[in-house]
């Protein structure tokens, strides 16, 4: 079995799903810059987004996974659907009750979720008014990493990494076709973000059936398996989604700040979430299902091996990540988003925004390889208590950074504190010997240090010369990325750590 082969899936699709992503942002910056519609409808996605992040990339893929492979395992396929249509009935009718009762609590959820709002009517009531337009993509999009989970239990990683692509399609055709149809332009993207997760829960449901994976609403049995989710899912949602915690009390406190806050924010986790998606996620999402495999037939070294690759291949990509976003972060700010509404000022705070986020790259990255370690072994408790300690440090940093730097300190608390999860989850791991770092990593990690610190140094030098390509600054940023990239392997081609001819990463003795 290999990993590669499902990585290379989930990142292709995800990569286009960051470059549509990506073309969203640009055209909602150009039509909302960083103003009050722009604040309101960041944090009226934030809650349904939110749940979005928890579920697809966390939660319940890490609870629902492992025990849907092992009844396909132990059970055949017909025992795992069984399991996989009682989980459909429960969730449809709990996710249902939830939408029903948010909806109705609008405007005291909109109060927790943005106190600092209460001071001005005016952006309370259009929030409350976006968030009940944009919360029942919540519905939508559970029910989506329900049939995404099953279809990578099959090792048919493609539509799930997929799915996402819509989202973003269905935000660029609204941008461009519809917005004369809605009140206002934060209307136009709230109504987008309830279509777009309507459009992935009808694509997934039409390839869930396309591979004669037939799921049903059935009379759920509180059996021992259903148990046994709701066990890990609850714990799992806090460990899972640390960062997303995070995330959220940073907006939480940045509704405090002056407007603007929230957009420069926003901007800048969206360019630094590019390689948490590709890198972090994408490996998370592979290792999963194979990890959970492993464990239960107790090949025990090839977890090992498996483990080690993937914190080797993470880190031969998310420390350049870094140093690069943290060099290039007006560029970058300005490549994308100065245009329209979005002005001189707005770049320079989002810049700075996305230099303090760039700081905790590794840790994010690493948090998504070292958590399903923890679930293959179906252990949430462990990373749930880290990330309630890690909660707290995190709003206490908030706290203390933001009353000196403003939004640019909620990001440095975000990253300090993705830092103190990493490390926390890596401790433990290596004193249970549920990570045994091999020789090859060691050795090459030593030069990975080496070669970064003359990456950096690089770039840092040469990024004056980042606008002799052409006028277009997003060309130019293009290229000079490209050519950085191209530099970069060949250093690690040159210290023989990374040579493509002899790579089988991920392929299992």
């Amino acid at each position: 079995m290999k990993l590669i082969k499902p990585f290379i899936a989930i990142s292709s699709f995800t990569f286009l799903s960051k470059i549509l992503g990506f073309i969203r942002d640009v055209l909602i910056a150009a039509i909302a810059g960083a103003g009050i519609i722009a604040d309101v409808f960041f944090v009226a996605f934030k809650l349904p987004n939110f749940f979005r992040r928890l579920f697809a990339e966390g939660a319940f893929s890490a609870a629902f996974i492992p025990i849907f492979s092992s009844i396909l395992k132990t059970k055949g396929k017909a025992k795992a659907m069984e399991f996989g249509s009682e989980v459909l009935s429960l969730l449809f009718f709990i996710l249902f009750v939830v939408v029903i009762i948010f909806e109705l609590l609008m405007p005291l959820v909109v109060y927790f979720l943005a106190p600092g709002f209460a001071q001005d009517p005016e952006k309370l009531n259009l929030l409350i008014e976006l968030s009940r337009i944009t919360f029942p993509y919540l519905f939508f999009i559970s029910l989506v990493s329900l049939f995404t989970g099953i279809l990578n239990s099959f090792n048919k990683f493609a539509a799930g990494s997929a799915a996402p692509i819509l989202l973003n399609l269905t935000f660029i055709i609204f941008i461009l076709c519809f917005e004369e149809f809605f009140k206002t332009k934060g209307h136009m993207l709230s109504w987008a973000v309830f279509f777009a997760g309507l459009f992935q829960l009808i694509f997934l449901i039409f390839v869930i059936y396309k591979n004669d994976l037939k799921i049903f609403f059935i009379k759920p049995k509180y059996s021992s398996y259903i148990k046994k989710l709701f066990k890990l899912i609850i714990p799992g949602a806090i460990g899972a989604g640390v960062i997303q915690i995070n995330l959220l009390i940073d907006v939480i406190l940045a509704s405090f700040l002056k407007t603007g806050s929230i957009s420069y924010l926003y901007y800048a986790e969206r360019i630094n979430q590019l390689p948490i998606a590709l890198i972090g996620v994408a490996l998370g999402t592979a290792l999963l299902p194979t990890l959970s495999k492993q464990i239960s037939k107790n090949k025990k070294n090839e977890a090992l091996f498996t483990q080690n690759r993937a914190i080797e291949f993470s880190l031969f990509l998310a420390i350049p990540s870094t140093i690069a976003i943290f060099i290039l972060a007006e560029p970058i700010i300005s490549a994308f988003f100065e245009r329209g509404e979005f002005n001189l000022n707005d770049r320079i705070l989002s810049a700075k925004a996305l230099q303090a986020f760039a700081i905790g790259i590794p840790a994010y990255v690493l948090v998504k390889i070292l958590t399903p370690i923890f679930f293959a072994r179906q252990n949430t408790v462990t990373p749930v208590k880290i990330a309630i300690f890690c909660v707290f440090i995190n709003f206490f940093l908030n706290i203390i950074l933001m009353y000196f730097y403003q939004h640019v300190g909620i990001a440095i608390a975000t990253a300090i504190a993705s830092w103190v999860n990493c490390l926390l989850l890596l401790y433990l791991l290596l004193r249970n010997r549920e990570i045994v770092f091999d020789k090859v990593i060691k050795e090459k990690f030593k030069k990975l240090i080496l070669i970064n610190i003359f990456f950096g140094l690089l770039i840092f030098y040469s990024m004056k010369y980042i606008n002799i390509f052409s006028i277009y600054k997003f060309l130019n940023l293009s290229i000079f990325v490209f050519l950085s990239f191209f530099i970069y392997i060949l250093l690690l081609n040159f210290f023989k750590i990374f040579i493509f001819p002899k790579f089988r990463l991920f392929k299992l003795k």
